[in-house]
């Protein structure tokens, strides 16, 4: 069997996997963020936070409830890295430099999980167990949080309630994330990924059976139950430094798919929830559409380009498989990498530097279309959402028309709400690439000059400002500036955004709704997806156009 045939077996094999736990995911979700029950140890814990669950807040209040649980979920886990030198179980590691450790507490709490460290050389158990592995779960249960909030804001009418945060957030980590990364973690287990609490060992090295000469320190850790959440959540942080190339996080093909499954799953299925709980799954269908294009139009490029076999060593190898695991092959690689970095993910199987020029500039395009095809739990629907709502109004212009979604009207106030939120990232991209590019210090961490030296800065920014986590691995990110100014984008990449989400589900649920008439856009139809499709590609190429022209462009067009 060839490597491409096998690629696209492999894709096959995927969609098959999440189009059976699409509706019973989708429905379930919804299910669960409809129920006014709640389960005997969710009281237990709304009791413990002095939270009253049935409380319903209007945008402003649920807003802080999101910040007040993220800010606290910072200072925690700073405080934590910072005293891993005196708590047991840190394996002999010392504290984490002030820096590094405000980096590593914004990266997890953003659900972004950048690592500026080598994660078998630097985090103890406790750290790793206590703090990140915590907050990935509740990053993640945020994030879903949020975007239901915005559906409500869809289906509610003369009212600002948009459910209650507590509630929203619970519910998500016991009911959703927890039984699916129990049950995934299991898999891992069986396949080989090793879950433990050992201390270091140190191993020879050895090839061919003989002797090396030198040696090596592998530690243990609860691997499988963090990889597992790592990809449920679209977290991304190892618990290794090679990530999900690992052995030990990731062992053989079946599980790389397996993780691949697992990081797209609820993205997608939310899609469902939104339709059942609008009232109306074909607004979900029309949304997992365009995700869905996308998402396959982006695994395409990246297949082409990595078989392309350009020049000799390609043509011999069968791809560009420097950087890859032969384990997994150029096929399933080209399919993580598009998956992790159009997703909030940033997992990585294989190194997105090595990747041939224009394949590493889809990397970059993936995260900078926004993370919406499908995006990261709840962040991947809500930014869908928003991108619906600019797309209405287009349309609304071309044909003079008062733009309507879902029965509400979008008004100048929704509208600027969207621009708002579509405008903020690009510029935290862009400010953020432009100083390390100008100032004298910062080009020192690049490994690389010209065009892969600048898409190293311009990849490291777009991945921290879009809640991604991966990165192009020449850059050295363990500095005073990069740890500082990358942990600022990840701060406020994630909850600038989210007010501008939630003050448009604040204003959307306030109004009446509008009966549908001959002259309403039909938002269900592929005419809609098509021009959801046109309206992403378009806003995302007209911002990052002159920045991937200096970097990825520029490298692949000299190859």
């Amino acid at each position: 069997m060839g490597p491409v045939l096998a690629g696209f077996l492999q894709l096959l094999a995927l969609i098959g996997a999440l189009a059976l736990a699409y509706v019973p995911l989708g429905n379930y979700m919804a299910r669960v963020y409809s129920s006014d029950k709640h389960w005997r140890v969710e009281k237990w814990i709304y009791k413990g936070i002095g939270a009253n669950p049935d409380a319903q807040m209007r945008w402003p209040v649920y807003l802080r409830g999101v910040l007040a649980f993220s800010a606290v979920s910072v200072l925690f886990l700073y405080l934590l890295q910072r005293l891993q030198g005196v708590l047991p179980g840190s394996l002999g590691f010392s504290s984490i430099e002030p820096a590094q450790a405000f980096n590593t507490a914004a990266s997890f709490v953003t659900n972004t999980n950048w690592q500026s460290y080598y994660g078998e050389q630097a985090m103890g158990h406790v750290v790793q167990t206590a703090g990140l592995a915590v907050q990935n779960f509740v990053s993640a249960a945020v994030g879903i949080a949020v975007a239901v909030a915005l559906v409500r804001g869809f289906a509610r009418s003369r009212t600002g309630e948009l459910g209650n945060f507590w509630s929203d957030m619970v519910r998500g980590t016991i009911r959703i994330l927890l039984p699916g990364a129990f049950i995934a973690a299991i898999v891992l287990v069986a396949c080989g990924a090793i879950q433990n609490f050992s201390g270091i060992h140190e191993v020879g090295q050895f090839f061919n059976g003989h002797s090396m000469g030198g040696h090596q320190q592998w530690n243990g850790g609860a691997v499988a139950s963090q990889e597992a959440i790592k990809e449920f959540g679209t977290n991304g942080g190892g618990y290794f430094n090679a990530n999900s190339a690992h052995p030990f996080e990731n062992p053989t093909p079946f599980t790389n798919l397996f993780e691949i499954f697992l990081l797209l799953v609820i993205p997608f299925a939310l899609t469902r929830t939104f339709g059942v709980m609008v009232g109306s799954v074909k607004q979900g269908y029309a949304i997992l559409a365009t995700m869905c294009t996308i998402w396959l139009g982006f695994v395409a490029l990246m297949m082409w380009t990595e078989f392309a076999h350009h020049g000799p060593a390609l043509q011999l190898a069968g791809g560009a498989y420097e950087g890859k695991e032969v384990r997994f092959g150029v096929g399933s690689s080209s399919i993580f990498a598009v998956s992790t970095t159009l997703t909030s993910t940033g997992a990585v199987d294989s190194f997105h530097s090595s990747y041939t020029g224009l394949g590493g500039g889809i990397t970059i395009l993936g995260m900078q279309l926004g993370e919406i095809a499908p995006g990261g739990t709840g962040s991947g629907l809500y930014g869908m959402l928003i991108m619906a709502v600019i797309a209405v109004f287009i349309a609304g212009l071309m044909v003079g028309r008062t733009p309507e979604y879902l029965g509400k009207k979008i008004g100048s106030r929704e509208i600027k709400l969207a621009a708002c939120y579509i405008l903020i990232t690009p510029a935290l991209v862009l400010i953020f690439t432009a100083a390390s590019m100008a100032l004298p210090t910062p080009p020192h961490s690049m490994l690389n000059s010209g065009a892969h030296g600048f898409s190293e800065v311009l990849y490291a920014f777009t991945s921290a400002s879009n809640n991604n986590g991966s990165a192009f691995a020449g850059l050295n990110a363990n500095t005073d500036w990069y740890n500082t100014m990358t942990g600022l984008a990840m701060i406020l990449g994630r909850f600038l955004p989210m007010i501008f989400v939630l003050a448009l589900a604040g204003s959307l649920a306030e109004q009446k709704p509008v009966p549908e008439t001959a002259g309403t856009l039909r938002t269900e139809k592929p005419l809609f997806t098509g021009l959801l499709v046109g309206a992403i590609l378009i806003i995302t190429g007209l911002t990052y156009f002159p920045a991937l022209a200096l970097g990825p462009l520029a490298e692949g067009l000299a190859s």
